[in-house]
């Protein structure tokens, strides 16, 4: 059978190419071309396939395929890891679903109030994208119905198992039909993702899109650790290397807090993202390394799922993961979109082992580069010249609830508070909620003259973060 190499190859819905249409999409990625005919067939699927794929409307056609407007009642459940990957997914799944009257999909994950979420399942969407935590409490208090399930997505499956998500999505497994179609998409497959789809999953066809070594335009060097010094080492190669942003990865929740404050102390302007955080804070943290407002921030791997941000200088392990299909993905965040990547990797005498199985897995992949290690020597007292983050964040206590669009912020700030539209930088607004970058040394004025006067005819209260 031949491979199909464009959507109009396949034998989609006439009511699908108006959100393919929509979004220019014409030939297919490697994934969906390996996927989808097989979900378009109805067929389990177990895919491995990284961020960035094609994986969602690989996943998302198919599923949309299925769903009949006039039907009631819920017919498909998209798993995600994290409120942010879930966001994605839903408002993909949206666009593509253009052509399809009448069809609700509603996002539901924790961290927010449940209450709004209960109400709006009185009329029960036939698309449901969530986490697997709130998906599960929603349907234990009856106000979600899986009996007529489908179609089961697990996205980012090995993220949702990292997070301590299997119980709840084998709960959840045991309220649907055994006859769905089930889809389990993950970027890497360890023993405990093979148990999760022998025992969900029938006959599942497998195919796999393999992330690629890294990137020829990513530039890849390592450093000898003094496990008592690393943080200072880590403030010397962002001193020495200046990237305008970089993710650091740790491997623990824990060191991210300590490695934020040791950056701080040196003078970086550094925030920690990781998964003990109140949604809120996340949102926060992921709006000012966004805009520009913090330069350096500071993750574990199951936090950065969801860090959808194109443009980032270098990506710095700390210390090195325990599997190389995971440092692949970590510094596949950096020389993205034809730009050069930077990643820089500290390695303590223990991790070497870990170097030599990353080398063998970017081998087997076609890249076969020397690792080689250098030295750095760990900052010494508080150093001179460490760039500022060039932009500041203002939070604004309004937003679309309040019918705040970026036009008015705009409005504000070149209006009553005098700036010229080029120290304003990104906006965010949130339902209650908005964010604007400012040029750093103008931030201070705009918010007391934000302060002072009003947006829309109404005064808001304005905070620098």
């Amino acid at each position: 059978m031949t491979t199909p190499t464009r959507f109009a190859d396949l034998p989609l819905a006439a009511t699908l190419h108006a959100g393919l249409d929509a979004l220019g999409y014409t030939d297919l990625t490697p994934i969906q071309a390996q996927a989808l005919p097989a979900v378009l067939d109805g067929r389990d699927l177990i895919a491995q396939a990284p961020t960035g794929s094609g994986k969602t409307a690989a996943f998302g056609l198919g599923l949309l395929q299925r769903i009949d407007p006039a039907a009631g009642g819920t017919q498909a459940l998209v798993l995600c890891p994290t409120r942010e990957l879930a966001d994605q997914v839903g408002k993909q799944l949206r666009k593509l679903a253009t052509g399809i009257a009448n069809l609700k999909l509603s996002v539901l994950c924790g961290g927010i109030p449940l209450a709004p979420q209960l109400a709006s399942l009185a009329h029960a969407p036939q698309v449901v994208v969530g986490t697997p935590g709130r998906v599960l409490e929603l349907a234990e208090k009856g106000a979600l119905d899986l009996r007529g399930i489908a179609m089961l997505v697990l996205d980012e499956a090995d993220r949702m198992l990292d997070m301590g998500f299997e119980e709840p999505i084998r709960a959840l497994a045991k309220r649907m039909p055994k006859t769905r179609q089930s889809l389990l998409f993950s970027a890497t497959f360890p023993d405990a993702i093979r148990a999760l789809a022998k025992t969900m999953l029938r006959e599942p066809l497998e195919v796999s899109v393999d992330g690629g070594a890294q990137p020829p335009s990513i530039r890849s060097l390592f450093f000898e650790a003094e496990p008592a010094r690393r943080a200072p080492q880590l403030a010397a190669l962002l001193l020495q290397f200046n990237p305008e942003s970089t993710v650091v990865f740790c491997n623990m929740r824990k060191d991210t807090e300590e490695v934020v404050g040791s950056l701080a102390h040196y003078g970086f302007t550094a925030l920690a993202l990781h998964g003990d955080m109140e949604q809120r804070d996340r949102e926060e943290v992921l709006v000012r390394f966004a805009n520009r407002s913090c330069n350096v921030l500071v993750a574990s791997d199951v936090a950065a799922r969801g860090l959808d941000i194109d443009d980032i200088g270098a990506v710095v392990n700390y210390e090195l993961p325990t599997d190389a299909d995971t440092y692949l993905h970590r510094i596949g965040r950096t020389g993205r979109a034809g730009r050069a990547g930077l990643a820089l990797s500290l390695v303590a005498d223990k991790e070497r082992g870990r170097a030599a199985l990353i080398k063998e897995r970017m081998r087997a992949a076609g890249a076969d580069q020397p690792i080689r290690f250098e030295r750095i020597a760990p900052l010494d007292g508080k150093p001179r010249g460490v760039p500022e983050a060039a932009m500041a964040t203002l939070r604004l206590d309004a937003g679309r609830t309040d019918k705040l669009r970026p036009g008015d912020i705009v409005g504000a700030l070149t209006g009553e508070a005098g700036l010229h539209k080029d120290a304003i930088g990104k906006i965010d607004v949130f339902p209650t909620r908005s964010y604007v970058a400012i040029a750093r040394k103008q931030a201070t004025g705009a918010l007391e003259k934000l302060r002072a006067g009003k947006i829309k005819g109404r005064r808001v209260r304005v905070f620098l973060l």
